[in-house]
């Protein structure tokens, strides 16, 4: 290289140094730029998978699942990859999870007899399919939770208030629960409710609040005096059949005494009508003898003789020795 100053000619000759230095400059960015490609190539290539997530891995369009935990490998660019959660999840309906302040817009509904009531939902499903889960619906949360709130606006409006505060919670959930799971069958996006459960329900108003407590205070005295007469009839019942036993046996006894009676007179009768066949006048002179004695106990008989003397006949002491004893003293 020449330069001109001035009258005077100066000649520079070229610095080979200089280049050499540029040369490893260019070089060691090319190296830099390199395995800065290669460390992102190697980055986009390799992925871990926990033990609760599913690896939708995706090459031109098809989608393959990775289901075994661990690190993975995968061709960057032309292979895509998405996670899905195996456990269980939830939402809430009606409520804020996170505030837990009321959502009326999810939660005010309207039951069977025209009354007003909030209830709050908890929502719980798990993929069971994580490829129809990330592409046969572009969101199935969404979808799960608009069948759920349209279910549950169904079912409460075929019951009373009373039951969906009170006694209907468990059917009531049971209930939606049903439709929903046949609803996910059919619509077949990957997911499956697990649960679902009422929260909370409660009337809207704090005097419908009050009625409803002093209704439920109402049906605990009520089963409250339920549970007394059941009591009390228990106690009474048993009484009622020891007495009606006693009744009974005192009924077969007196029964069965009569029986032997009226058997003992007709055993008398008939050994007095033998007699009778025998005997008839004399027996017919005691029939009324003994009837007459039993009449009239004091009476006295006495027959008197053609040669003058008596004879007492009734009462009967000639038989038992007395009359004689007295006739022997007169």
């Amino acid at each position: 290289m020449f330069k001109n100053k001035g009258n005077d000619n100066v000649y520079e000759q070229p610095n080979p140094n200089g280049k050499k230095i540029g040369a490893g400059i260019a070089k060691g960015v090319g190296i830099v730029v390199g395995v800065l490609i290669i460390i992102y190539i190697l980055a986009g290539s390799i992925y871990s998978l926990k033990e609760n997530e599913y690896a939708v891995i995706t090459t031109f369009g098809v989608p393959k699942v990775v289901e075994e935990s661990g690190i993975h490998m995968k061709m960057p660019y032309i292979q895509r990859l998405a996670k899905v959660p195996k456990t269980i999840n939830g939402f809430s309906i009606g409520y804020d999870t996170t505030t837990g302040e009321s959502m009326d817009r999810e939660s005010f509904m309207i039951t069977r007899d025209y009354n007003f009531v909030n209830v709050d939902f908890y929502v719980e499903y798990r993929v069971t399919d994580p490829t129809k889960y990330l592409y046969a619906s572009e969101n199935p949360i969404f979808i799960l939770k608009n069948l759920t709130q349209s279910y549950i606006r169904d079912t409460i409006g075929l019951y009373d208030v009373d039951s969906v505060i009170t006694t209907g919670k468990n059917e009531i959930q049971a209930s939606i629960k049903e439709k929903i799971i046949t609803r996910l069958e059919q619509e077949d996006i990957g997911i499956q409710l697990v649960n679902i459960t009422i929260q909370d329900a409660e009337p809207p108003t704090q005097e419908v609040i009050n009625a409803f407590k002093n209704v439920e205070n109402a049906k605990q005295g009520k089963e409250t005096s339920i549970n007394k007469a059941n009591q009390k009839r228990n106690e009474d019942i048993p009484a009622a059949r020891a007495l009606a036993d006693e009744t009974v046996k005192t009924a077969q006894a007196q029964a069965e005494e009569r029986v032997n009676e009226a058997k003992g007179q007709t055993a008398r009768l008939n050994e007095l009508y033998a007699e009778y066949q025998k005997y008839p006048l004399i027996t017919k002179q005691r029939m009324f003898y003994e009837t007459m004695e039993e009449i009239l106990p004091d009476m006295k008989v006495i027959i008197e003789k053609s040669d003058g003397t008596t004879q007492t006949m009734l009462p009967l002491e000639s038989f038992t020795g007395s009359d004689t004893q007295e006739r022997k003293e007169e």
